[in-house]
């Protein structure tokens, strides 16, 4: 098959050196800001940090969506202003809904700074259909062993959200939403699940071709619609398959905000510089201040 018969377009990231690791994001981006829900998609690390470091991302707001947060490797603290804290580890889910305001901390947990912490994952926001995007915050922690695993030709396929080969997780998802990571031993390979409105794949390690094309890492290739391919690994590789349900109308970005109301945005940097937003329990004493010039936006 060409690869014109497969993607509507390929997505090459904006890379970030945060200090000891990088972070890789491809959404939103000038092409396109959105894959079904998919809003957001950072790539953190690989990396191995010196010990007595760690990562720490002080307190924060976001409204109007969903927060995912799935690691490869090492440990992340989660506190947020609901009270919770919930340590995320490889193969789980973190799911925070923002909805009508929420704020959140992520550090390196202490055991993690003391043998020199590893970073390796993918953050996510997904954006919420505009008949949830006020509700109440939640926050919801999915383990490994509760996420179903589909095995293939040396190859499994762990699914994070929604339906796919079959199979569904327990996730809550609040828009038709597609979410799984495929992990591809030597000669291992995987046929691409078609049933979504929209499709993205990304090869985060490793090495991978989709119907004998190279896919080049970090970057994010959009399918076509129906498009039926298959994945395979010489060597051995990760990939990240995403997508879900087209959105009617559009979504606004800036910073850490999402909505399908731009007065909605400017309502909430007018609270987050106020201090309107709730505190989070055990991390009250540091904040982000809001920025100048952000580094997440929509385009236009």
């Amino acid at each position: 098959m060409m690869t014109d018969d497969l993607f509507t377009q390929t997505i090459h990231p904006t890379s970030h050196d945060l200090g000891g690791f990088k972070v890789h994001r491809t959404l939103p981006s000038r092409p396109r800001t959105m894959v079904g829900p998919f809003i957001f998609f950072d790539q953190m690390g690989p990396a191995h940090l010196e010990t007595g470091t760690g990562i720490d991302v002080r307190p924060h707001p976001h409204i109007n969506l969903a927060t995912v947060t799935y690691l490869f490797a090492g440990a992340i603290d989660h506190r947020d202003s609901l009270g919770t804290f919930a340590t995320i580890e490889p193969g789980a889910v973190n799911l925070m809904t923002a909805g009508n305001g929420i704020v959140h901390s992520e550090r390196s947990p202490q055991a993690e700074r003391d043998a020199g912490p590893e970073l390796s994952g993918i953050q996510t926001w997904l954006a919420l259909p505009e008949r949830y995007e006020e509700i109440d915050p939640a926050f919801e922690h999915v383990a490994k062993a509760d996420l179903p695993v589909i095995d293939s030709a040396n190859a499994r396929a762990r699914i994070i959200m929604g339906s796919l080969w079959g199979a569904t997780a327990p996730t809550t998802t609040y828009a038709g939403t597609i979410y799984a990571d495929v992990v591809l031993d030597a000669g291992g390979s995987v046929p691409i699940d078609s049933q979504a409105d929209e499709r993205a794949i990304y090869l985060a390690v490793g090495e991978a071709t989709i119907d004998g094309m190279t896919l080049e890492p970090q970057v994010l290739y959009v399918l076509k619609p129906g498009a039926v391919a298959t994945l395979r690994s010489a060597t051995g590789g990760r990939v990240m398959l995403c997508g879900g349900e087209a959105f009617a109308t559009p979504r606004h970005v800036w910073w850490n905000f999402v909505s399908s109301d731009r007065g909605r945005i400017d309502q909430a940097k007018a609270d987050w510089k106020a201090g309107l937003f709730p505190k989070v329990p055990g991390d009250d004493k540091e904040f982000i201040p809001i920025p100048e010039v952000p580094k997440t936006v929509s385009y236009p």
